[in-house]
């Protein structure tokens, strides 16, 4: 019976993962189309500068949220922990 309240929790926990994940996702996901929307005002008014410059921002929003949903999609194929929060990756494991 404790293995399957513990397997109930486990489920529950993923359950949660997933959804802060995909709040994340969402949030990240707005922003950087908020950034765009920006770079495409200042685009279209013939502010070059800071339309230059507000494309960088959005591209690095861009590649941020590229790379959080990798990690995700990763944990979720792999079963494994969260990776780093700097994005990399480690090759060592531990065996009982």
């Amino acid at each position: 019976m404790d293995l399957v309240s513990s397997e109930s929790r486990s489920h529950e926990w993923e359950a949660t993962v997933t959804a802060v994940d995909s709040l994340m996702l969402d949030a990240k996901q707005a922003i950087m189309e908020e950034h765009h929307r920006r770079f495409q005002s200042l685009y279209q008014e013939g502010r070059w500068e800071e339309a230059l410059q507000q494309i960088h921002v959005t591209l690095s929003c861009a590649a941020d949220l590229l790379n959080e949903s990798l990690q995700i999609l990763n944990e979720a194929l792999d079963g494994t922990a969260p990776y780093p929060s700097d994005g990399s990756t480690s090759s060592s494991t531990t065996t009982s």
